[in-house]
């Protein structure tokens, strides 16, 4: 830090960083664990951009004691990881795999040891093939098979951990996983995403009073991704399609988790194709919370599509995005740099759903960093991002939002879906080749931030 003014965060405030168990983890079929939808879509050939997959990915289920130490060094006092489903249940159900239980263990004592407070999250992604070969999502086999594997999870591991997240990015998993196609496992199908959907938010009502009996203290929530939705111009249709995204892709899955159902305009756009609601799954799914997480990397601007509503990617809402050309991007070329964005998505969640409390649960931008001339990486970039969005958090905590902490996304450089090793979201970065991590600027700038509190007003207010 330096002498410059610098904005405080409330005592008590956690700053952490984010994983994913297949994003790092490697050891695909090490120790007993079974295959999972993003083992078989990424070695399907033409899904991944770089051609690769998460086989070995960070080496972190060989190396974790040594990225435990390297949180630590970064005054890291919380960990947002990911536990493999199939790790432990290699068919998703049926025979526990005990090695896998164990890696667990011994993680969650390894982050103890260091002062890290674990965060879990029991499912980000990682479906056993097997259950996807039953129907997966689709199929209410699997809500009953996620509810096994959770008791399973916290009968083991809930005497430690406390905080315990249920899901990760519903929508990511049904949106993109089984209508655009992109990620695991790869369907394309409007009616099929909308049932998935239906399965994920239903399995995690189900789970949540079995990890509040098996672990009586433990604080439960569940993570969404969300946007900040404008409409591009005053026009009536331009506001009509970006009240249709924002139904699409907040509400839908924001109201029945508290209890308000599944969004009307929203039922009545999917007439003919919305999920089978079977009596008792809408109170099931509105489980009280202690906590709500939130995931946000951009902002969307959308204008009416003239050309119609198919039934497969964005045409399905007769809605497309709009770019602004004086608007910042990222290396992800649609999403823009909008820290307000996360400011008003944060005071309009407080308003219309009030958590008890909100955790960002991921916030963060990728960059193509390799080390210069010095052996260092530079990424300004990246410091001068999560300033912005965690002064944008402060904000939204000063108007009366109940934000208890944030996570940076990522921990490290790692396996980025269908984007392969080709971005680098890290605070560390990883030479894929070698394993070898080299802490990048961010990380220490991100480590003096966690240590102070606090963070010089002046990194905020610079625009690049």
């Amino acid at each position: 830090m330096n002498d410059s003014p610098s904005l405080e965060f409330p005592a008590g405030f956690v700053w952490g960083a984010a994983t994913s168990a297949y994003q790092i983890e490697g050891a695909w079929n090490a120790d007993g664990k079974g295959e999972s939808v993003w083992d078989r879509f990424a070695a399907t050939p033409g899904k991944i951009a770089d051609g690769r997959d998460g086989r070995t990915a960070c080496d972190h289920y060989r190396l974790w004691r040594e990225d435990l130490d390297l949180m630590a060094s970064l005054n890291l006092r919380a960990y947002r990881f990911s536990i493999s489903w199939p790790r432990i249940l290699p068919e998703g159900s049926g025979s526990v795999n005990a090695a896998g239980l164990d890696f667990y263990d011994r993680l969650v004592d390894g982050m103890l040891e260091r002062g890290i407070r674990p965060f879990a999250t029991l499912f980000h992604w990682d479906l056993p093939q097997r259950l996807e070969d039953s129907g997966g999502w689709t199929d209410r086999a699997t809500v009953d098979a996620f509810v096994r594997y959770v008791d399973l999870a916290t009968r083991r591991l809930g005497d430690r951990v406390k905080d315990w997240m249920t899901h990760n990015e519903p929508w990511v998993v049904a949106f993109c996983g089984h209508l655009f196609g992109v990620h695991a496992p790869g369907r394309e199908d409007l009616r099929t995403a909308l049932a998935a959907a239906h399965g994920i938010l239903l399995s995690h009502g189900r789970a949540v009073p079995v990890i509040r009996a098996n672990c009586p203290k433990a604080r439960v929530g569940i993570v969404h991704n969300l946007e900040w939705v404008e409409s591009a111009s005053d026009r009536v249709e331009d506001r009509a399609a970006a009240m249709r995204h924002d139904g699409a892709f907040n509400r839908w899955f924001l109201d029945p988790v508290f209890g308000k159902g599944y969004p009307g305009d929203m039922l009545a756009w999917y007439d003919g194709v919305a999920p089978k609601v079977e009596p008792g799954d809408l109170e099931a799914m509105a489980a009280p919370l202690d906590f709500l997480g939130v995931n946000y990397y951009t902002r969307r601007v959308i204008a009416h599509d003239p050309e119609g509503r198919g039934d497969k990617g964005r045409a399905v809402l007769a809605a497309r995005q709009v770019y602004w050309p004086f608007v910042p991007r990222a290396e992800f070329d649609e999403w823009e740099v909008a820290p307000e964005g996360l400011y008003r998505t944060l005071l309009r969640v407080q308003r219309e759903y009030a958590p008890a409390a909100m955790y960002v649960t991921e916030n963060g931008t990728s960059w193509p960093d390799e080390p210069g001339p010095d052996g260092q990486i530079h990424d300004l970039l990246r410091i001068r991002y999560v300033a912005r969005h965690a002064a944008a958090v402060r904000q939204a905590i000063d108007d009366g939002a109940q934000v208890k902490g944030y996570f940076l996304w990522s921990l490290m450089d790692n396996f980025e879906w269908g984007f392969g090793f080709t971005k680098r979201f890290g605070i560390v970065h990883v030479d894929y080749a070698t394993g070898r991590r080299l802490v990048k600027d961010s990380g220490r700038w991100y480590a003096a931030l966690a240590a102070a509190n606090a963070f010089p007003l002046a990194d905020a207010n610079a625009t690049r």
